[in-house]
C-alpha cells in the first residue's frame, strides 16, 4: 500500500511540474486559428485588403497556424458583425480586420467574444468614439474617455501616420522635375486626408528647396473604386496639364491610369508599391513611385507576438500610431516609399531619398498631421475642387 501510495504521489508531482513548464511557455500556435475579414472590398484589391490578406496567409503557412478569410455579403457594420459572428462560431480567436470601416464591427462584436483577439489596422480612437458615443460626439477624441464606451482590453489598433508616407512622395514627384501635379483621393477620410495634406507639403517643401513653383489639383472621388465620371474628371486633368497624380484609395486608382494612359501621364500609387500592378496593366514606365505603410510589417509583428510568443498584454487595449522607427534604415519605417518602385533620377536618388527620411525622422523637416484644414504653402498653388461626386 505504500509503494502504491509513493507511485500515487510521484504521478501527481510528475503532472503538476508538467503543467507549470507548460504554464510557463503560454499557448502555443496550434491554439491559435486566424481569421482575416474584408471591409467593403475583397482580396483582390490590389490595396488595403489584399496587401493584409497576404501577409496573413504567409504568416499563417510559415508557422502552420489555420487560417482563412471572410467577405462580407455588403458594405454595412451588420454585415461585418456577421463575418465575426461565423468566425467565431468556426472556432476562429485572431481576427484581422483592415479599415476604419470596422470601428463598428469592433464596438458591437468585441464585448462579445471576450476571449477572441482583435487585430484592427487604421482603426483609430475618434473612428471607435464616433460609433460608440453616437450623435453627441464632437469629433475631439481628446474631449473623451473611450474606456467608458468600449473595454478594449481583446483589442488591438495599428494607425499609421500617412501624412509621412504622402509628404514623401510629393517631394520625391517635384524634386523629379513635375510641375502639374494632381490628388485624386477617395473617400475624405482621415487616413484620405493625411496622405493628401502630406503630399501638398511635400511638394511645397521641394519647390521651396528648388526655388519654383508648382500646381495641384485636389479632388475626392466620394468613392473607393473607379468609374466613368471620375474618369472623365481625370481626363480633363490630364488634357489640361497634369504631368501625375497621386491616387489614393483603393480600386480608384484605376480612373487615373485610364485617363494617364492616354497621354503618356504618370501616377503615384499607394498604401502598397504598386507598380507591378499598375504598369502591367496600363503601361511601363506608368508608377513613379508609391506612398506605402507598413500593413505588412504590422501584421507580421503583431502575429509573431500574439501567436508565437503569447505577448498579447503588449497590445492588448492599445492604439498604436505607426511612422518612422529609423532615420538610417528607411525599409524599417512604417511609413516609406519603395526602393524598387520608384523611378529615382538626378533630381531625386536614392542618396537623396534617404537623406529625405533622416531629415524627417531627426526633426530636421516637420510635417504636420493637423487635417482639419488644408496647409499652408509658399511655393505650391492648390485647387481644390472638392467632391468629384
Amino acid at each position: 500500500m505504500k509503494k502504491l501510495l509513493a507511485l500515487a504521489l510521484a504521478l501527481c508531482m510528475v503532472a503538476s511540474c508538467v503543467a507549470c513548464g507548460s504554464g510557463s511557455s503560454g499557448k502555443d500556435s496550434g491554439s491559435y486559428k486566424v481569421a482575416m475579414i474584408t471591409d467593403y472590398g475583397d482580396i483582390t484589391d490590389q490595396s488595403f485588403n489584399q496587401t493584409t490578406y497576404e501577409a496573413c496567409k504567409a504568416f499563417c503557412e510559415a508557422n502552420k497556424v489555420d487560417f482563412t478569410y471572410y467577405k462580407p455579403a455588403g458594405d454595412s457594420t451588420a454585415d461585418r458583425v456577421a463575418m465575426v459572428d461565423t468566425a467565431v462560431a468556426d472556432g476562429y480567436n485572431v481576427l484581422v480586420m483592415p479599415g476604419y470601416a470596422f470601428a463598428g464591427t469592433i464596438v458591437q462584436a468585441a464585448p462579445s467574444y471576450p476571449d477572441v483577439k482583435f487585430i484592427a489596422l487604421d482603426v483609430s480612437e475618434g473612428d471607435l468614439l464616433a460609433e460608440a458615443v453616437g450623435a453627441s460626439y464632437d469629433y475631439n477624441p481628446d474631449n473623451w474617455n473611450l474606456s467608458d464606451y468600449i473595454d478594449m482590453s481583446n483589442v488591438y489598433c495599428a494607425i499609421y501616420q500617412e501624412e509621412l508616407s504622402g509628404f514623401m512622395a510629393g517631394y520625391a514627384a517635384v524634386s523629379l522635375g513635375y510641375t502639374e501635379l494632381g490628388f485624386l483621393g477617395g473617400m475624405a477620410v482621415p487616413a484620405v486626408i493625411r496622405y493628401g495634406f502630406g503630399f501638398v507639403q511635400g511638394a511645397d517643401a521641394a519647390a521651396s528647396a528648388k526655388g519654383t513653383t508648382v500646381n495641384i489639383k485636389y479632388a475626392y472621388g466620394n468613392q473607393f473604386f473607379g468609374d466613368a465620371d471620375i474618369t472623365a474628371a481625370m481626363d480633363t486633368w490630364y488634357s489640361g496639364g497634369t504631368q501625375i497624380v497621386f491616387a489614393c484609395g483603393g480600386g480608384i486608382y484605376s480612373s487615373a491610369c485610364e485617363a494617364a494612359a492616354k497621354v503618356n501621364g504618370k501616377v503615384i500609387g499607394v498604401d502598397v508599391d504598386q507598380k507591378a500592378t499598375i504598369d502591367g496593366a496600363y503601361g511601363e514606365g506608368m508608377t513613379v513611385t508609391s506612398a506605402m505603410k507598413g500593413l505588412a510589417a504590422t501584421v507580421n509583428s503583431a502575429l509573431t507576438d500574439v501567436v508565437l510568443n503569447n505577448k498579447w498584454s503588449d497590445y492588448s487595449g492599445k492604439i498604436s500610431n505607426l511612422g518612422l522607427v529609423s532615420g538610417t534604415d528607411a525599409s524599417l519605417n512604417y511609413c516609406q516609399l519603395p526602393i524598387e518602385g520608384t523611378q529615382f533620377g538626378d533630381g531625386f536618388s536614392q542618396d537623396d531619398y534617404k537623406k529625405l527620411v533622416a531629415d524627417m525622422y531627426n526633426g530636421v523637416i516637420k510635417v504636420s498631421n493637423d487635417i482639419t484644414a488644408m496647409p499652408a504653402t509658399t511655393n505650391a498653388t492648390v485647387d481644390d475642387q472638392g467632391n468629384i461626386k
